[in-house]
């Protein structure tokens, strides 16, 4: 298992600096985020994965959040293609294993979604395989809101068509999209058997905590508000053979992914 912030930690003055202090506070994962865009030159790219691979930090990357594949607009669609496709090539050159994305919302067509999800990961595959790129997965993250495209049901469809994708489980969102729902071990370990069929290699997890109402995710929360309780969530993959990476997306970004990698004594760090 391996644990990292969502970001670079503010405490690196840039990006070396950043993977350097999530070393040493005991992390080895980290989720570039994309989310405004992936500007960043195949040059540098490859620079930053190769200070991650030394300091063995496995990357994973975040599409923008501007993503839309069940746009009303045509043009927002084809966009979005782009916009993920500038996310793979960033990945690829980082060397990161997986993308996360926010596929859709449903909008004035929910029964529509799923078709434009998967035509339009379907292009950005064709494009991926036209231009050489295996080493990325399509992650398509579990969403927040109810009106939004993202449950592992859904998930599950795209895979049962087109190669690649894989589910991101970001349990916060669970819990908010069910109004609470994660309340027990049990309702983690039920998730946890519905995800995991579907994870492949690695299973790939944001974890937070979440402010919700009725609609589902309001704003994500430290830890320490236990909405859900996520050592409920560390108890059940405690003896798991499957290998995991949590990426912490509460606003405490390194501190909450060395509280939530204590959570499980064997990877728990004890200071001499």
């Amino acid at each position: 298992m391996r644990f990292g912030p969502a970001g670079y930690p503010p405490e690196g003055k840039n990006p070396e600096g950043s993977l350097k202090y999530t070393k040493e506070i005991g992390l080895d994962a980290l989720e570039v985020e994309f989310v405004r865009g992936a500007r960043i030159s195949p040059e540098r790219a490859k620079a930053v994965g190769e200070a991650a691979k030394a300091l063995d930090i496995r990357l994973s990357c975040h599409a923008p959040y501007f993503v839309s594949f069940n746009s009303e607009e045509m043009e927002t669609r084809e966009k979005s293609i782009g916009w993920v496709m500038d996310t793979v090539r960033a990945a690829h050159s980082l060397g990161a294993y997986i993308i996360v994305i926010h596929a859709a919302s449903y909008g004035k067509s929910p029964g529509t979604a799923l078709e434009s999800v998967t035509a339009g990961l379907s292009k950005c595959k064709d494009m991926m395989d036209d231009e050489g790129i295996r080493d990325v997965i399509l992650g398509v993250e579990t969403m927040g809101k109810q009106g939004q495209f993202g449950t592992l049901k859904e998930i599950s469809k795209i895979m049962d068509s087109l190669d690649g994708v894989r589910p991101v489980l970001d349990v916060a969102h669970v819990h908010a999209r069910g109004v609470g729902c994660l309340k027990t071990k049990e309702d983690m370990e039920k998730m946890i058997d519905e995800f995991f069929p579907l994870c492949g290699d690695i299973a790939h997890f944001h974890i937070s905590c979440i402010k919700y109402g009725d609609k589902g995710e309001i704003s994500h929360l430290p830890l320490s508000s236990k909405e859900p309780d996520m050592q409920l969530l560390a108890d059940v993959l405690e003896d798991s053979k499957q290998e995991c990476t949590f990426i912490c997306e509460s606003p405490l970004i390194s501190a909450d992914a060395v509280v939530f990698r204590d959570m499980f004594p064997k990877y728990r760090i004890t200071k001499p």
